[in-house]
């Protein structure tokens, strides 16, 4: 293995998810960190977007607001990826712990989570730079598509099905 990572030949191939060699614990466990991360960043840069926010009311500035949402186009992709990045790690977070003790805490943790996160950006963001049905569109996004991943997979999941399991056996006696 060390030659690998030395030649640079596909040294990321040792670290690729292996059904037969990676255990489902350890999968779930990776997931949960690199979710709690995501969630951990995408938090922190909302409640603190970058550049800071204004700290007096000279200029035509408004005290609290943030100074990077005067540039109202990149500042609006990046509140709408960053609120896309920080709703689907905690689908990711609440989907892995399902059925774990203390779930209900969890969840309730994580939808306080959320409307911190949303009422520090409204606090923030000045009113006239951002639609948030927007924001609110991409906070959503991740919660519909996984519902309709499940309906998509409960629907075709019948047509999977063998041949002999969907029709019924005729039983000829002679």
């Amino acid at each position: 293995m060390i030659n690998r990572l030395s030649t640079g030949k596909s040294w990321y191939k040792c670290f690729r998810y292996e059904e037969d060699r990676d255990k489902p614990g350890d999968v779930r466990n990776v997931m949960l960190v690199v979710a709690s991360l995501i969630a951990s960043v995408t938090f922190q840069a909302g409640v603190n977007p970058p550049g800071g926010v204004w700290q007096d009311n000279s200029s035509g500035h408004v005290v609290g607001r943030a100074i990077y949402a005067y540039q109202s186009e990149v500042y609006y992709v990046f509140l709408i990826a960053n609120t896309l990045a920080l709703s689907a790690s905690i689908l990711v977070i609440i989907s892995l712990t399902y059925r774990f003790p203390f779930h209900l805490e969890i969840v309730i943790a994580t939808i306080s989570m959320i409307v911190t996160y949303s009422s520090a950006i409204l606090a923030v963001t000045p009113d006239e730079s951002v639609r948030f049905r927007y924001v609110i569109a991409a906070a959503s996004l991740p919660y519909i598509l996984r519902i309709f991943i499940q309906l998509f997979n409960m629907v075709f999941e019948n047509n999977e099905k063998p041949e002999s399991e969907n029709s019924e056996k005729v039983v000829l006696n002679y």
